[in-house]
């Protein structure tokens, strides 16, 4: 179904949400032609208590988009702000279903698909299921039956299935810089050499296993953080603490920094002085769709100086780029480097071909040989 029929029904002027290529026509519709306000939130929870606020300051019901793997940041303020049981606040969620059981997707989305059904449930939030054949009139009885929830304080939930929406217009999201990603990738592997590598998750993790099949290396430096938004850097720092002597490389994204920022004030306090925080800054979810973050307004080297780390750049040429990672790696102390990147990637991307399990004792094989 077209996605201005469906927005139509819900009838509201503020949405809030984190981007999801399922929901890439949502995203589409509402940075081109909605009158609605959309708030690009941090994360989901963040989205959540966003969402709350304007229910507060205006009494009508806003609407929360995600992927379903958002659910578990929005919990704790589905649970303990808006629950008709605490403040009885009402929201309308469009959630991407992603890992819908007996359609092939990939391993960090299949069990979250399979219970996402289920933990609606278990908080209390109706959910009715979008599909292809899903019609304009099903939206609008929809709605209607959930008017008496709506109005007592419960929020409900439409669950969006692969390629049921729709939106003609073709969205084309660019920024100002040059540099290419997986280029920037590939410098990154010659001057690490044998270094460890966490990287972020969606296209930076999928160019990453290509360069090595490429250069005929080995997969085994690199943990690639297939799932879990947000919190490459954490597992880098958690890595970092306890193999001291080596060299740990986080790659990180500017829409996962953002996500969860507050993990580089933990690192900065910490100080490893073998960690090395690359932000990879596009200014835009590009693995979802290409959709806009506020990673252009946002000056991450005063961040990372605030935070504690004791070394922070910022680059945007290719120069430039190489300087600073040769520098980092012989430096005995926390560095930080944004490196702001073009938009794009080859549209024949493939995706990792060892299974995360696969990954994960590579890894661990070959930081049993790291001190």
């Amino acid at each position: 179904m077209k996605i201005e029929a469906l927005l139509r029904h819900i009838d509201n002027d503020f949405i809030a949400g984190v981007p999801d290529s399922q929901l890439k026509e949502l995203c589409n519709f509402v940075n081109t032609d909605a009158q609605c306000f959309n708030i690009t939130a941090a994360n989901e929870g963040n989205a959540v208590a966003v969402a709350a606020g304007y229910h507060l300051a205006t009494g009508k019901t806003p609407i929360i988009y995600m992927q379903n793997s958002g659910i578990g940041n929005a919990m704790n303020p589905v649970i303990s702000l808006i629950s008709n049981r605490v403040y009885a606040i009402p929201c309308v969620f469009i959630i991407g279903w992603r890992g819908e059981p007996d359609i092939h997707d990939e391993p960090q989305h299949m069990f979250q698909g399979e219970i996402t059904l289920d933990i609606l449930h278990t908080l209390n939030i109706d959910t009715y299921v979008i599909t292809k054949d899903t019609t304009e009139d099903d939206i609008g009885k929809q709605i209607h039956e959930w008017r008496t929830n709506l109005s007592s304080g419960k929020s409900v939930a439409f669950i969006v299935k692969k390629n049921s929406l729709q939106y003609d217009k073709k969205c084309v999201y660019k920024n100002e810089y040059t540099m290419n990603r997986e280029e920037v990738l590939r410098k990154i592997t010659d001057v690490s050499k044998e270094d460890i590598l966490v990287t972020t998750t969606g296209k930076t993790s999928r160019e990453l296993f290509e360069i090595r099949e490429r250069n005929k290396q080995s997969h085994k430096y690199d943990f690639l953080t297939v799932g879990s938004m947000g919190h490459c850097s954490s597992i880098a720092f958690g890595i970092a603490l306890q193999k001291k002597k080596t060299k740990i490389w986080c790659i990180d994204g500017d829409g996962a920094a953002i996500m969860h920022m507050g993990s580089m004030a933990i690192i900065g306090a910490n100080k490893p002085s073998n960690l090395i925080h690359i932000v990879i800054n596009n200014n835009s979810h590009e693995s979802v769709g290409g959709m806009a973050t506020v990673g252009g307004q946002v000056d991450f080297v005063k961040i990372a100086q605030g935070c504690g780390y004791q070394y922070a750049s910022s680059v945007d040429n290719y120069e430039e780029l190489e300087t600073e990672l040769n520098k980092a790696r012989k430096m005995n102390k926390l560095v930080f480097i944004e490196v702001k990147t073009a938009i794009g990637s080859r549209s024949d991307l493939g995706r990792p071909t060892k299974t995360p399990i696969e990954n994960k004792e590579d890894f661990m094989q070959y930081l049993k040989e790291c001190e």
